[in-house]
């Protein structure tokens, strides 16, 4: 063959392509496993910094077991549609967010700390860049904020990023998601000086506004799926 004409370009051009995608495919193919896996870690990782956990140097596995006692899976009439852990950990959050509310199955991390009960609920949105999301923990009254956790895309480090930081999402803790009447008003994120009416709140990050108000909105919008369940009363165990 006359590897100076065109036509032995072209296969030669196709039979690399080919090799290397099939290369790519059997080491993609391979990873697989170890991907998942490493994805439900980060999950198992983000539900238990929401109640606080330390986790530096500790198996997240075994940790994730010793607190997650059970998982609720429900609509937004509360009704259970399930009791499995694993199936309440399995939901995809956006592709539930896409359908209608009365069509949606809303998992509930069930958790014991230091004999209380706590509920952890699932929360994503939008930020500034991209998307944001997040969990958080709530007492056995279903009102009182216990912990959060809040992280993102693609957010300006220093500025919108921070939500991702202690110090902003310590704010949210003992923080009420119901007013004295017993209705869902969720929390506001405000800027300094600023004063939300009808709801608790807390501050928003200097030069992050849209970041901030994206974590507001994301709290709302998906705390609110959950409101006949928090009329449904708590626990003390």
């Amino acid at each position: 063959m006359n590897t100076n004409n065109n036509g032995y370009t072209l296969i030669y051009a196709t039979v690399m392509v080919v090799i290397v995608a099939l290369m790519l495919a059997l080491v993609s193919g391979a990873l697989k496993d170890t991907q998942n896996a490493n994805v439900k870690l980060d999950k198992k990782k983000q539900i238990l910094s929401s109640l606080q956990v330390k986790l530096d140097g500790q198996d997240a596995d075994a940790l994730y077991e010793k607190y997650i006692v059970s998982g609720l899976v429900i609509n937004s009439k509360a009704e259970v549609l399930s009791e499995s852990k694993e199936e309440a950990f399995g939901i995809d959050i956006i592709k539930e967010l896409a359908k209608k509310l009365e069509d949606r199955k809303l998992p509930v991390y069930v958790a014991n700390v230091d004999g209380q009960t706590k509920y952890i609920i699932p929360l994503r949105g939008a930020g500034l860049w991209g998307p944001i999301w997040g969990y958080i923990a709530l007492n056995a009254d279903k009102n009182t904020i216990f912990g959060t956790y809040f992280s993102h895309a693609s957010e300006t480090p220093g500025l919108g990023a921070n939500i991702a930081d202690a110090p902003f999402q310590k704010q949210f803790i003992g923080k009420h998601i119901l007013n004295d009447k017993a209705e869902f008003v969720s929390i506001a994120v405000m800027k300094a000086g600023k004063t939300a009416e009808g709801k608790e709140q807390v501050d928003a990050i200097a030069g992050g506004t849209i970041t901030s108000k994206g974590v507001e909105k994301m709290i709302l919008d998906c705390l609110s799926q959950y409101d006949e369940f928090y009329k449904a009363g708590g626990t003390n165990k």
